[in-house]
């Protein structure tokens, strides 16, 4: 693409200028190149750039974060792009869904029909959408991504996802999924003061899954070798379930409301 100057791709990349300037005062975001008059210059490479940069911005990341990760070497524009417009796709779905729900219910209105039925449509297209985008991803922290990996598939019986690879053969990045979301596994990582349950010698915090039947899920755990805390049990607060910890001392619960 031919080089844009720093005004246009403010308006085209609804940022300011201004954000721009600081993007570059703190290493994010260098402009390609400087016309004569020193104006500022930006091409492909830094358009990406600042593609990277807006989408971690949009998921929470700090600009001090944002710096840290924004040169991956493992990055893919495509992959990202795939999976940018899968999102969008998806949220147009429920978008689509909830206009034809709150189309009928006016036109129950207009006509003076009980909009009752419609009404309980609208909210439920509008909670499934709420849903959708205020998604959560669970990140848990481990010493060795791989034996992380394959022991909550092997064990506790997740989906596997990827096991993403550096340069130089370290995992950098896993995934696995659990009924209707998905945990990512990140490394230890002194830089954001991340550390396995086993390098801290206790768990922070413990993980609960959803599961059809606590008992049975225990049964294949333990026969699987699983550490099992304690067995299933009736909790007061509505839920049986049961505890274990996974290879590395992380606590996790899996649990079904009693009925």
């Amino acid at each position: 693409m031919n080089l844009i100057r720093v005004g246009d791709l403010a308006e085209k990349a609804g940022v300011t200028v201004r954000a721009l300037h600081h993007y570059e005062q703190i290493g994010l975001l260098a402009p390609s190149a400087r016309n004569e008059a020193g104006h500022r210059l930006y091409g492909t490479e830094a358009v990406e750039r600042l593609y990277r940069v807006n989408r971690l911005r949009r998921i929470g990341f700090s600009l001090d974060q944002v710096g840290r990760v924004l040169d991956d070497p493992n990055w893919s524009l495509v992959k990202a792009l795939g999976r940018h417009v899968a999102s969008v796709d998806a949220q147009i779905t429920q978008l689509a869904s909830l206009r034809n729900a709150a189309t009928a219910a006016l036109a129950d209105v207009d006509t003076n029909s009980d909009p009752t039925e419609q009404l309980l449509e609208v909210l439920s297209a509008m909670e499934t959408l709420d849903n959708l985008v205020r998604q959560r991803i669970s990140i848990l922290v481990y010493r060795d991504l791989p034996v992380a990996h394959a022991y909550l598939v092997d064990v506790f019986g997740f989906t596997p996802g990827e096991v993403t690879l550096d340069p130089d053969g370290n995992a950098v990045h896993a995934e696995v999924f659990v009924g209707d979301g998905h945990i990512w596994l990140h490394p230890e990582t002194e830089a954001f003061q991340l550390a396995s349950p086993q390098s801290l010698g206790a768990a922070s915090a413990t993980t609960a899954v959803m599961v059809d039947d606590v008992d049975e899920h225990h049964r294949l755990v333990e026969a699987k070798g699983g550490d099992i805390v304690y067995p299933p049990i009736d909790q007061p607060y509505g839920y049986r379930e049961y505890s274990a910890r996974d290879c590395e001392g992380a606590l996790w619960s899996f649990m079904k409301p009693l009925t």
